[in-house]
């Protein structure tokens, strides 16, 4: 499926998409009264892009430049805007990190180097 397609009330989705934005986190309290953490991603394949929300362990996995497949996802609508969801019955994973993620391992390199 191509992000392009992606409707509010859309349900069973799967996607393949790069990670081209990734906010801060905030903490939130949920409708049930929990204190826990969101973050939005921008998911964005040749057909267009899409808002992704991350919500506690799930933010840490991900970074710019990773791909991620989403599978029984969820679209919703927050402000009038259609929004990716995992919800928790959906699943998401980092198919191929990319290459923003490799910056610990150069200086590593470097740092040996030195000696």
């Amino acid at each position: 499926m191509k992000i392009s397609e992606l409707k509010a009330g859309a349900q069973n989705v799967e996607v393949e998409a790069e990670v081209a934005e990734k906010g801060e986190p905030r903490e939130v309290i949920t409708k049930y009264g929990r204190r826990t953490n969101v973050a939005n991603v921008t998911l964005r394949d040749e057909s267009g892009s899409i808002t992704l929300s991350l919500w506690g362990k799930d933010i840490d996995t991900v970074n710019v430049g990773d791909k991620v497949k989403i599978s029984n996802g969820y679209v919703g609508e927050f402000r009038g805007v259609p929004q990716l969801s995992v919800g928790k019955f959906g699943k998401m994973e980092v198919v191929e990190k990319g290459s923003g993620n490799t910056e610990s391992s150069e200086s590593e390199d470097e740092s040996e180097e030195e000696y």
